[in-house]
Order: C-alpha cells, then structure tokens, then sequence
C-alpha cells in the first residue's frame, strides 16, 4: 500500500510532506529544550546571529582570531550584551559563555560534579590529546592525574639541576653585546629541553639542534584545533589533511619516547622508587600501561603543558620588562641583593624574592595561560547569573550543553578591581599593585581552579623563577627592538602567546 501510494505521489508533494514532519519535529524539539531551560533557570543573553547554524558567528570568531582579536571580539559581545555571560547557537547547538567569576567558581567547584569535559569534547580532540587528563573525566582522569601528580611533588620540584642545565645553554644564546634575540623562540626551545630531560628522562636538546619539524607541527596543530573549537559542531566540513600531516610529525617525535618506556623491563622498574632521583613520568608511564597509544597521549599531554605554558609566560615576562627597563633594574636588584651576581638560587631563595613574586603575578593577570577553556554539563544543571533582566538571576544548562569561560576576559574585568584613584590602571604592566592588593576570589585563576586546577603549578612557577633570576643575573640592561607605538598581539589559541616575534637585547653585566 505505501509503495503504491508513494508511485501516484509526486516528488514536489513527498518533499513537502517531509518538510513539514521535519518543521513539526524541529518544533517538538525545540519546545522540548525551552522547557527544560526554563524550569533550569532561562536563558542568557543572546548573541544574534543571522545565518543559518550560526555561521555568521562561526566566520567572525575565526576571522577574528586569525587577526589575534578574540579577546576584543569578547568583550564586544559582552558588552553588546550587557551581560557577562551569553549564549550563542552553533550549528543549531546552544553554547554558553561567561566571565562571571561567580559561574566560573561554580563550573570548577562548588558544582564540580555537573560539568565535565564531555563526550563531545574528547572525540573532537581525541587525535591530538587522545586519553589523556585534558580530556577525559570521571575514573580515566583521576587516573591521569595520579599518574601525574608524584612527579611534581615538592622534592622533585624543588631540585634545580634540571633547570641549571638548561638555563645555561640558554644565556649563551641570547647576546649579551646589545644583539637583537628573538627571545620567544629561544624559551619554546628552552622548555622543551627542561620539560623533556625532567619528565622523560632524555632531553631533546632543541637549543643546540632545534627541532625545527616539531616547533612548526606543535602549534599548527593546535592552532587548527582551535578554530575547530569556535566552530561547533560545524568543525565536522573543515578538512583533516593538513592537521593530520603536523599530527604526524608529533607522533614521530615522541615516538622514541615510547619506545624507551617499552625498554624498561619490570625488573628495572621494581628497583626505582618514587623518591630515587633518576626516577621519571616515563618511569611511572612504563609501569602503568605497555600501550603504546596511552604513552602516546600521555606524553603529548605533559609537552602541552610543560612546554607551551611556562614558555609563552616567560615570553610575556620580559615583553613587559623589555617595555619597562626600570622595573627590569627594580628586580635585578632585588636578585642582586638577596641572592648575588652568580650564585644559582636556591628554591628558598626563588619563594622568598619578593618583587620577582609580583612580576610573575602580574604577567599572569594580563597574560593567563590558556585564555579560554570549555566544559560540558553532564546532568541538568545552571549557573548562578546570567539570566533574567539584571543578569543576576541562574542560567538553565541542560545536560550536554556546551558552557565555556574567559579567563583572559574576566582578568581584565575594570569592575572586578578597586575603584580608588590610586590604584594602577588595570592594563598597565605594574607588579607593584600586588604589594597592597590581593585579588578577590576567582577573579585571578591562571592555574585553574578547583578538582582540575594545574598539577604543574608549582612545577612552572618554579622554572620561570629560576630562568628569570639567572637572566637577571647575567644581563645588566635589556631594550626592546620593536618600532615605538607598536605592541605585540595577543594570540588567543590554547595557549596564549605573543603572536609575533619578542625581539630584544641584552647587555651583559660587568664581572
């Protein structure tokens, strides 16, 4: 009978017919969600789009963020809004966004439980991180970051030989004779070197023989993976030929890593301990897992962090110090005084040098390591603000929703910082502001926060402080090499970093 009925029906009339169950399921549906969001809480303000699945708003974040404007793009939208958090619809999938510390706190603890990485994010970015801590949850990651965790306990932290090592090799290379040096491909280098020789045992010893496929591959896979991000679920029409090709320069780098973990036999396992010194995360790797795409991800997983992080800070750091040379001679001093002009710092020393605290502090509220972060609600849940005429009333988020924060954004909140006169500009590169100033909670959250908040938080502290103490040491005078008027851009991808070269030079101290 149907397939009679289907030969005497013509094509226009079945295309209408289906046009219309869909346009009806399409409204169920959509009626569905308004429910659900509305007995959650409401909605956020919404980002108008005018094209079908946003695409819009797809172009503008990616054109945008190809010009390193992703955080004026935001505070745009906040502001077109007037709310600090909004929602946006992306391939017919409701996102939503904030830099409402209060949700931020929210979505990192005090409703830790509801918001996770989700499935959606772990298939979307299972080729580059595969299984790692960045993107699963529940069991695998608490079992990530156990596996983690022991090589960044304070013993292991506190010992300085590594860096030394490193850090020699690197004064050698930036002048000292008033030479412009690129100084932000030299720290990308450096932490490769120091990340490589303390988690895995063997550095890569980039700043003798720069690995020059690897320093092309990391970022360009990342940087594609993040316009994927900003895409939604439109990401799926991008094409794979270019992110596969870097991919596979990746994975031929740490390939010999691999194969050193599935060299140590039991036996030799057996006899390293956590506490022995030549005991390594490819230690603790061999011993957990002999499967090579676990090693795999997980050592991609602590090059990510290892690397990309402290380098792209230490960039920031002495872009700002380059465009202040008195506060550059402020900490040289404090250096010089507490520690001397060659004597290597003791990891007491590095927590007792005030000044050198604040800088670190500052460069991170101007320049927070990963700028933006997403997760994904794992039951029905809300925000508490966002919704409701003033802003301040909860958010509904369905289980599966999307929900993203801007900690670039958020740290540089004028309203969220004293009112007084007397306090420094917020944009204004001044540690001294942290002398009488201490951030309100979750209003300064470069690390994270909550369950998930850094594991190597200490691990990168402590390296920055030792590279800019040593650098300090040895170079009385730095100057910048770029035009007057002219800055760096911001390049607001995983990892915030200067999107062009940071070009300076040193003088070095008189002996």
């Amino acid at each position: 009978m149907l397939e009679q009925l289907l030969l005497h029906t013509s094509t226009w009339k079945l295309a209408i017919v289906a046009t219309a169950i869909y346009a009806i399921w399409s409204l169920v549906r959509w009626n569905k969600r308004e429910r659900r969001i509305q007995a959650l809480g409401g909605h956020a303000a919404v980002v108008k789009t005018y094209l079908p699945f946003g695409i819009d708003f797809v172009y503008r974040a990616i054109t945008t963020s190809f010009r390193h404007e992703s955080l004026e793009m935001w505070q745009d939208l906040y502001a077109s809004a007037r709310s600090h958090t909004v929602e946006v619809s992306l391939g017919g999938e409701r996102m939503v966004v904030t830099e409402d510390p209060e949700n931020i706190k929210a979505i990192l603890a005090t409703q830790f439980q509801d918001f996770g990485k989700g499935e959606q994010f772990h298939r979307d970015w299972h080729e580059f991180l595969g299984d790692s801590i960045f993107t699963t949850d529940g069991e695998q990651w608490h079992e990530s970051r156990q596996l983690i965790r022991p090589q960044f306990i304070k013993d292991r932290v506190s010992d300085l030989n590594t860096f030394e090592r490193h850090v020699a090799k690197l004064l050698d290379r930036m002048g000292g004779q008033g030479q412009s040096v690129d100084v932000k491909a030299l720290f990308f280098r450096y932490t490769l070197d120091a990340a490589t020789d303390f988690l895995l045992g063997k550095s890569v010893d980039s700043l003798e023989n720069p690995q020059v496929e690897f320093a092309e591959s990391f970022p360009e896979v990342q940087r594609i993976q993040n316009l994927w991000g900003m895409a939604g679920n439109l990401h799926r029409i991008f094409p794979r030929g270019t992110f596969r090709r870097h991919l596979k320069v990746i994975n031929e780098f740490v390939n010999p890593y691999i194969e050193r973990a599935l060299l140590l036999s039991p036996e030799e396992l057996e006899k390293r301990t956590k506490s022995d010194s030549g005991y390594t995360f490819l230690h603790a790797l061999a011993g957990f897992t002999r499967d090579r795409k676990v090693l795999r991800d997980q050592i991609v997983a602590v090059l990510l962090a290892s690397r990309d992080t402290t380098a792209s800070t230490l960039s920031w750091t002495f872009y700002e110090l380059a465009r202040h040379p008195a506060l550059y001679h402020k900490l040289r001093h404090e250096i010089l005084h507490h520690v001397g002009p060659s004597q290597a710092p003791t990891y007491t020393d590095l927590k007792s040098l005030k000044y050198l605290q604040h800088v670190m502090n500052e460069t991170l509220r101007l320049y927070p390591s990963v700028p933006y972060n997403i997760r994904c609600a794992s039951v029905d849940t809300s925000l508490p603000h966002g919704g409701g005429p003033d802003g301040l009333s909860p958010v509904g988020i369905p289980k599966d929703t999307p929900t993203a924060y801007c900690t670039l954004n958020m740290q540089r909140r004028p309203e969220l910082y004293p009112p007084s006169p007397a306090f420094p500009d917020i944009l204004e590169f001044c540690p001294e502001r942290w002398d009488v100033w201490t951030p309100k909670s979750w209003t300064y959250i470069p690390f994270n926060g909550g369950p998930r908040i850094c594991v190597g938080q200490q691990f990168a502290l402590t390296e920055m402080a030792y590279t800019i103490v040593r650098i300090c040491q040895r170079f009385e005078r730095i100057e910048r090499r770029w035009p007057d008027g002219a800055g760096i851009s911001l390049k607001a991808e995983i990892v915030l970093q200067p999107a062009e070269e940071v070009t300076v030079a040193f003088w070095r101290a008189e002996k």
